[in-house]
């Protein structure tokens, strides 16, 4: 007999069964309908809908006056998502044609394009109009294209000051792309103004979302607006800047010159300098770029930031500056000089002038001897316990002054020079040094190195009587209201200011009266200025000045530096007293003078010729 009991327990198991059945089917209905077909949809819509990133104009970059330094022109990329094209493949004999790239760069690039099939990837870049129209009528599937602005330089000046956009590298994807905003195939600013202000400039990528059957752009649907890259107002006033380079060339040196009430910089030359058009993006632009890279001289070094050397006697006004807040020099101290300084085995020479002679005449004359005098009592100043400590206050008062530091401008690849601690003296000579062991330096020899931007600096900082805004090259961005703030920050020296008035007569008299850059003299402007003539192992001496212009409320201070260029006055003075001239009146009064400057060979062979390929 059946048991009731067990019938009953049947009966409920069977109806759970039944009822878990019922669940599952239904779960699983639920689930294809929601979920998977959902994915469904979504895979579907993926073959027939792309997405397309659209690129913003870069932003555009003037000069002081409002005359174009960058510029922006429309060029095109061919790109290609493998997956769309034709499964018979495509005529590449006439994608050649049309595109005028060779076969084998085009090869190349659509086999590497096939490795990310689903990606959208460029084939040919920098296309005309022309070519694109071509494209659009043949309109190939699975190809597009996509506009981009490239660059042009109208004035085909200051090629390593303004910089140029690259492809950015596979090593920059890797590790500098934190924010992931670039991709393969995209360019990037590389060096000078391009690099430095890169965020700005740029601007913001938009999105298109765009069926692949349907041709007609205006059923494109926008999801993220392209937003152009903001306009930059450079300080460098373009005229003056062609002029620097011009008188420049055939030389190795650079130029800076500073407005000393803002800090901002009028001009920035560096020579040998090369058209920044030849490394537009283009087809060309490696075979240009290596012939740079390959130059012994280095056009794509910019001598002005990155390349320190010594000051030579430009540096004496700083030590006559300290000497005369130490309390150690006065105005009417005077010291002998016989062709140069002794003491003991220690001896510095010096050209023949009257002797003796105080601190006004000394720096007009530029005498050695006297500023090694000076250069030692600051040393040897009693207040302090030793030579060595006496060093350390003078290395802070450099300092101030820019040397041995980054100034923190917006150039890219400033350097800071050389200016030695206490402790580098300690290690060289055992402790066991003082200052006439380190005597070099009074001079602005020895270890000691700036750079021409620090120079210009020093001669903007005398101007101002003490103090010195950083130096910048851009003086306004598009949609804000001024700067940063760290350039409009005055950087003060602990110098008194009556002791710049002391050092500014004796620059005066260097040039309007009886001293050795009186080829600077321009009447009615009073010219200040100090030669500088650095010594050189690899030939001629180099030629330098610091100059600012006028006396009282200066507008220009500049700095020229020459390497092999002789003496100071041979080469640094009139190249600054030309491009003073220009910009103070408009004009040039002296074209015999600008004759004799592009006509000076200098002789560079030891240091640079020697290295070229026959």
């Amino acid at each position: 007999m059946n048991n009731p009991r067990n019938d009953k327990w049947r009966h409920r198991i069977l109806r759970w069964i039944v009822f878990g059945l019922f669940l599952f089917f239904a779960g699983r209905t639920a689930y294809l309908q929601l979920i998977e077909g959902n994915q469904y949809i979504d895979k579907a819509e993926n073959n027939v809908i792309r997405y397309v990133i659209t690129y913003p104009p870069r932003g555009e970059v003037f000069d002081r006056n409002g005359e174009y330094l960058i510029q922006n022109k429309i060029c095109y990329d061919l790109m290609v998502v493998p997956r769309e094209t034709p499964r018979d493949g495509i005529d590449t004999a006439r994608l050649i044609t049309i595109t005028e790239e060779p076969k084998k760069r085009l090869v190349r690039s659509l086999n590497e394009a096939r490795k990310n099939w689903r990606i959208a990837s460029p084939v040919v870049k920098y296309l005309s109009a022309e070519a694109k129209l071509k494209l659009d009528e043949w309109n190939i599937p699975g190809f597009y294209t996509v506009p981009r602005t490239v660059r042009q330089y109208p004035r085909n000046i200051g090629g390593n000051l303004l910089g140029s956009l690259s492809e950015v590298s596979q090593r920059f994807l890797d590790k500098y792309n934190e924010e992931g905003y670039y991709t393969r195939g995209d360019y990037i600013g590389e060096q000078g103004i391009e690099s430095a202000y890169e965020r700005e400039l740029r601007g913001e990528k938009g999105r298109i979302r765009r069926n692949i059957y349907d041709n007609n752009t205006a059923t494109n649907e926008v999801e993220k607006e392209a937003v152009a890259g903001k306009n930059l107002v450079s300080t460098i006033d373009a005229s003056l800047q062609a002029f620097a380079e011009e008188l420049m060339e055939g030389k190795v040196g650079s130029v800076v010159a500073i407005e000393p009430a803002t800090g901002e910089i009028l001009v920035m030359a560096s020579s040998p300098t090369f058209d920044p058009n030849e490394l537009v993006i283009g087809r060309q632009r490696g075979n240009h770029y290596m012939a740079l890279l390959n130059d012994p001289r280095r056009p794509l070094f910019n001598r002005a930031v990155t390349s320190p050397q010594p000051p030579g006697s430009t540096f004496k006004l700083l030590n006559g500056l300290i000497g005369l807040q130490e309390g150690v020099l006065k105005p009417h101290y005077r010291y002998t000089c016989n062709k140069g300084y002794r003491a003991g085995n220690i001896k510095m020479g010096c050209h023949e002038h009257r002797s003796p002679l105080d601190l006004d005449y000394a720096i007009a004359t530029s005498c050695n001897a006297y500023f090694c005098n000076v250069y030692r009592n600051i040393l040897e100043n009693k207040r302090y316990k030793s030579p060595k400590e006496g060093y350390e206050v003078w290395r802070n008062y450099v300092e101030q002054f820019g040397f041995g530091v980054k100034l923190g401008s917006d150039v890219t690849g400033e350097r800071k020079g050389t200016l030695m601690h206490r402790e580098y003296y300690d290690k060289l000579y055992r402790k066991s040094w003082n200052a006439l062991t380190v005597l070099s330096v009074s001079i602005g020899q020895g270890e000691l190195q700036a750079t021409s931007l620090q120079l210009a600096n020093f001669a903007a900082t005398i101007a101002n009587r003490g103090y010195y805004y950083t130096p910048h090259i851009i003086k306004q961005i598009e949609g804000q209201d001024s700067i940063d703030i760290k350039y409009r920050t005055p950087h003060y020296t602990s110098v008194d200011k009556k002791h710049f008035e002391t050092i500014i007569k004796g620059m005066w008299r260097g040039v309007n009266v009886d001293g050795t850059c009186q080829l600077a003299k321009l009447e009615g402007l009073d010219v200040c200025g100090k030669t500088g003539t650095a010594q050189n192992p690899l030939g001629d001496d180099h030629s330098t000045f610091i100059s600012f212009a006028p006396r009282n409320n200066p507008k220009i201070a500049i700095a020229v530096y020459v390497e092999h260029g002789v003496w100071g006055s041979t080469a640094a003075v009139p190249i600054a007293s030309l491009i003073e001239e220009k910009y103070l009146t408009d004009t040039i009064t002296r074209p015999w003078l600008v004759e004799y400057v592009k006509n000076l060979k200098l002789d560079y062979y030891k240091a640079y010729d020697r290295h070229k390929k026959k």
